[in-house]
């Protein structure tokens, strides 16, 4: 009798810690956008565009925001909350190679001038830059006319000293257990908005989708 009732304890218990650590992990998401009640060809009234023809398109019944195949040139759109550090930015992104022209695309934190985690196909490398300066590269094999996902986290370790880390994988694989790319800044970087960033140098559009800043 006594063993019945503390598995019946238990279950309730149980019950009980499951909503609050749902509700846990929902505080944690600081933005989020699907584009699924998005409105076609216009872009959504919380992002703020950095150039280009940025607007929601849709495939297949999957709605995204896309920048077109033309001009060649770098375009990103600015979205979510103005932070610091000890956030997260990803996005899902879809592009294409022609012949041996490839796009280049990325996600970024901090506003303009702050850390972006680039895929470069062209040179086979994934690179972490903070603003126009490249911090680090590693080898990356992307994948012509597939979605890869990008994630890039920055935290404060310790005063002067921040933690920045990014890493890259294939729609529909298992999240890599470890970063693909790492560095350790010195320089504290203005507050801003996450983004992402396209340069469509095949003369083919880039998709991007489900864009989340989160705290994590």
């Amino acid at each position: 009798m006594i063993m019945r009732l503390s598995l019946l304890l238990l279950l309730f218990c149980t019950v009980l810690a499951v909503p609050a650590a749902d509700e846990a992990a929902k505080k944690s998401v600081l933005y989020e956008n699907t584009f699924e009640r998005a409105e076609l060809k216009k872009v959504p009234d919380d992002m703020m565009v950095m150039e280009g023809g940025w607007a929601v398109d849709e495939e297949g019944g999957n709605k995204f925001i896309e920048l077109p195949g033309a001009p060649l040139e770098t375009f990103g759109v600015l979205f979510g909350p103005t932070e610091s550090d000890g956030i997260s930015a990803s996005a899902r992104v879809f592009g294409s190679g022609k012949g041996r022209r490839f796009p280049t695309f990325a996600v970024g934190l901090n506003g303009v001038g702050g850390y972006k985690l680039q895929v470069s196909p062209a040179k086979k490398l994934i690179e972490l830059y903070r603003g126009e300066e490249m911090l680090k590269s590693v080898p990356f094999q992307w994948e012509s006319g597939t979605w890869t996902v990008l994630r890039l986290q920055s935290r404060k370790v310790k005063d002067g000293e921040f933690a920045v880390k990014g890493k890259a994988w294939k729609h529909g694989a298992a999240e890599p257990k470890e970063w693909t790319i790492s560095h350790t800044d010195k320089t504290e970087v203005p507050a801003g908005r996450a983004s992402v960033w396209g340069a469509p140098y095949s003369g083919t559009p880039i998709r991007f989708d489900d864009l989340a800043v989160t705290r994590p």
